[in-house]
């Protein structure tokens, strides 16, 4: 291969990846205007990619929305680990949580109400659905695992089920958009769940 024939190649390789990302981008943006089920011309239409490049990228639309949400979650992957995971005095760790939670449900809400939207239809962003909640419940198991550990079965059961209800993307969807709470409201709220149904008291 020459070098005119090498740079054409690489032309076109990065004309491709980046209207791939384009195409990607137009779908998170559309999500954030609450078109939780974009078409492929209104990608290719706010991209700016054709819509036959669109469908040359992707098999189809579906594959599109599953490949702009696994995108999503890998530039937000840092906002789902807590650092010190246990550590510290438990207000200082309510704080913590609550803050890091809140921070994640703004990052991630357009997104995973289009996830849950088509949950019932993709497999593979129902399994993604899946590992998402199970991660956050793991966190809060290990956040507040000290208070956990010095409650009977059947109260740590029960405190867990309530507080991962509380901080699933569902509880604070509800607090945050339903109620109409200012995020600093939400904060206090899910701040009292959790020294309520955590803290020491009579099982």
């Amino acid at each position: 291969m020459t070098d005119a024939e090498a740079a054409s190649t690489d032309g076109r390789t990065a004309r491709r990846d980046r209207n791939r990302e384009l195409a990607l981008d137009a779908v998170l943006a559309l999500f954030t205007e609450d078109h939780l089920f974009p078409s492929a011309p209104q990608v290719a239409e706010r991209s700016g990619v054709s819509l036959r490049s669109v469908f040359r990228y992707y098999e189809d639309t579906e594959a599109l929305i599953e490949a702009a949400m696994a995108r999503h979650l890998e530039v937000i992957a840092p906002l789902f680990e807590i650092a010190d995971l246990g550590e510290g005095p438990f207000e200082e760790r309510v704080k913590r949580f609550t803050a890091s939670r809140l921070h994640l449900y703004r990052a991630v809400a357009p997104t995973a109400r289009a996830a849950i939207s088509r949950a019932a239809t993709s497999e593979i962003i129902a399994e993604r659905l899946v590992r998402v909640r199970r991660q956050g419940r793991e966190l809060l198991e290990a956040m507040f695992a000290p208070e956990l550990r010095a409650m009977p079965a059947p109260r740590r059961r029960s405190a867990v089920a309530a507080a991962d209800t509380m901080f699933q993307f569902e509880g604070v969807e509800h607090l945050c958009e339903h109620l109409g709470l200012s995020d600093s409201r939400a904060a206090e709220v899910l701040r009292h769940g959790l020294r309520t149904l955590l803290a020491a008291s009579p099982s």
